[in-house]
């Protein structure tokens, strides 16, 4: 089984992240640059939220609060919660289906390493199932009557 380590070395070495003081509207440009649905929020070198575009729409548009003066800070999920580089890839995926979350901060020795989604643990877990087949099919056509 693979870890989340693994599936970091297959992605863009990159953290993408805000500070609690910035608006919701850095937060979202942030997002539109880097193509990606969500950020970490990090002050002062620790990781004290994630912001994601439906926390935005769901806690800041949908009640009508200003992008331009609202700070992530309230509207961000703060104390994520967060994954190890030697958790295994399928233990990512339970946490991210009972608990209803997308994406899951990488954190080792107190500092983020990185960022994993449902996407990347599909990715990983479906490769994961094409390696398995195709040993079966080596094996089922090398050892067949």
């Amino acid at each position: 089984m693979s870890t989340v380590k693994d599936c970091l070395t297959q992605k863009p070495q990159r953290i993408i992240g805000v500070a609690s003081t910035d608006t919701v509207q850095a937060a979202l440009q942030l997002m539109k640059d880097n193509r990606v649905r969500a950020i970490l929020v990090i002050d002062s070198g620790s990781l004290v939220g994630i912001v994601s575009q439906g926390d935005c729409a769901i806690r800041a548009f949908l009640p009508g609060l200003d992008a331009r003066t609202t700070m992530v800070s309230e509207i961000m999920t703060a104390s994520p919660l967060t994954v190890k580089p030697g958790d295994p890839m399928d233990v990512c995926m339970g946490l991210m289906v009972t608990r209803g979350i997308r994406h899951l901060p990488v954190v080792a020795q107190d500092q983020v390493v990185g960022v994993i989604s449902i996407g990347d643990v599909v990715k990983q877990m479906m490769g994961e199932l094409s390696q398995h087949v195709s040993f079966l099919e080596t094996y089922i056509k090398g050892h067949g009557a």
